[in-house]
């Protein structure tokens, strides 16, 4: 979504969705964003949902690859603004991971990172093993044979099935069955390994924000409270909201997020290789 009229045009948002989410995790951030100047933009990863990608080739889905998709989203959004406005990278859980290996491959495209509820490395120990009964599944059943199975356990998002998302149980239907399940396999699998790159993260010259909910199982709260130290973040804990805060409490998320954005100090003119400045580490709690 482009900016409000009559609102100044601040920058660019680029949004990563998690590891069974969609673009439309972000929908109800686009308002608020955009109110506040900025260009809201959210996509599918390849092979999520609306993305193309191949169906049984995981080696398409390798992390390489997929930070260089984003790399090359970046490139189609500044295109048309020029290089000077600023581009802010934005990924959830999953998207987090692959926001940062496209960072640690070029942050030269970027004006910030925001991990949201993205953690340092692996996953805990009680979503590796959700992760692995849909790895298992998967490896025996169709999507909508999955599907099926989910439903009949409960709950999607409570019984290791697609997170809860925009639009209730149709689309998580619609999403999950437009998935490729080869994207599924191997990012689940690179989440249940993922290694500790904060402190190559943190060489890198760009600010970071470190925004979670009050409560999450995926990565626990104090891990990320000790990564945003690590990375000398700026630091926002959304109360009330848990794994998905654009989901659970959008209008406290998209505030934290322009108002990073908003405290950032302009980077000088044609020097985007030198060391951005954020407005300084803080632990922000919103209500």
């Amino acid at each position: 979504m482009p900016p409000d009229g009559g609102v100044e045009p601040k920058g660019v948002v680029l949004s990563l969705p998690g590891l069974t989410g969609s673009k439309e995790d972000f929908t109800l951030v686009h308002g608020p964003l955009t109110a506040r100047g900025y260009r809201s933009v959210a996509v599918d990863g390849r092979g999520q949902y609306e993305s193309d990608g191949p169906l049984d080739d995981e080696s398409a889905y390798a992390r390489a690859e997929l930070a260089r998709d984003v790399l090359a989203q970046a490139e189609a959004l500044r295109a048309p603004h020029g290089a000077d406005v600023p581009l802010h990278l934005v990924g959830h859980s999953l998207g987090g991971q692959i926001a940062r290996a496209a960072v640690l491959e070029d942050h030269s495209p970027f004006r910030s990172l925001t991990l949201v509820s993205s953690g340092p490395a692996r996953i805990s120990v009680s979503q590796e093993q959700r992760v692995k009964l849909l790895r298992d599944a998967l490896s025996r059943m169709t999507m909508a044979e999955c599907w099926e199975a989910v439903l009949a356990m409960g709950p999607p998002e409570e019984v290791g099935g697609p997170a809860r998302g925009i639009g209730g149980q149709e689309h998580l239907r619609r999403r999950w069955l437009g998935t490729s399940p080869a994207q599924l396999l191997a990012t689940g699998r690179q989440l249940c390994v993922e290694p500790d790159l904060v402190t190559e993260l943190a060489a890198v010259p760009l600010p970071f924000h470190v925004l979670s909910g009050a409560h999450d199982d995926t990565w626990p709260v104090p891990d990320l409270d000790v990564m945003a130290v690590r990375l000398n973040a700026h630091r926002t804990v959304v109360a009330g909201a848990e794994h998905s805060p654009a989901v659970d409490r959008p209008g406290p998320t998209a505030q934290a997020l322009a108002d990073f954005w908003d405290g950032l100090q302009p980077r000088p003119t044609g020097n985007a290789g030198t060391t951005a400045t954020a407005a300084g580490p803080l632990t922000q709690y919103t209500r």
